[in-house]
């Protein structure tokens, strides 16, 4: 069996030991690795696939996509605008949906491409100017248009926590927004954190590296 394969596996176990009855799904982060890199966790069976580029996913799983049904692909990096027809066309999943000129983008392409995404309002937690996403004080009027004026499939929050040591204190704060508005998936922690993640409730990790290795 592929490294690939047992490093996912190893992944899973850790997940269980700390939430035995809990179901949380892993992100299989494939950005920058080509499908023939990838490829021994798709003939595995595993079907939750991360791309942070809205082109190079067209390149690598359009076709992919096609013959293998079971394929949910995940948007998890920054999205422009001009190109959520071509997101919405592709992926299942969005995790980055940070404003309402987004919004409104999708949700115009949804109609018109008759799909219906899931999503993730990306919360900036630690109101950093240099990262993306919706002001804590700004979350539930953000929620409420998206889920209830333009008719967006919102799941849950996602959060890339500031790097200064402690992701713990922010997963707990994102965790309890989450609950406040009563949505039931949690879209946080990679590889260095997924284990404290869990431990907050995530319900979708995103990890790349600890599955297939650095990337060059």
């Amino acid at each position: 069996m592929s490294t690939i394969v047992d490093n996912f596996n190893n992944i899973n176990s850790n997940i269980v030991k700390i939430k035995p009855n809990k179901e949380v799904k892993v992100i299989a982060v494939s950005k920058t690795f080509s499908l023939n890199h990838v490829k021994p966790l798709v003939n595995y069976g595993h079907v939750h696939f991360g791309e942070n580029k809205v082109q190079e996913a067209t390149v690598k799983w359009q076709e992919e996509k096609k013959e293998n049904h079971n394929i949910k692909l995940h948007m998890i990096g920054k999205l422009q605008s001009n190109k959520a027809k071509d997101a919405v066309k592709l992926f299942d999943y969005i995790h980055s949906l940070d404003s309402q000129k987004l919004a409104n983008s999708l949700a115009k392409h949804q109609v018109s491409l008759n799909k219906n995404l899931k999503y993730f309002i990306q919360v900036n937690i630690g109101n950093e100017i240099q990262k993306s996403g919706i002001p804590v004080s700004e979350i539930d009027s953000f929620y409420n248009y998206c889920k209830n004026e333009i008719n967006l499939n919102i799941l849950g929050l996602m959060v890339i926590p500031p790097n200064d040591g402690n992701p713990e204190k922010y997963f707990k704060l994102l965790s309890e927004l989450n609950k406040s508005l009563a949505l039931h998936e949690l879209s946080m922690g990679m590889s260095a954190d997924y284990k404290e993640a869990i431990k907050h409730g995530a319900s979708f990790v995103r990890i790349g590296s600890s599955i297939f290795g650095e990337r060059s």
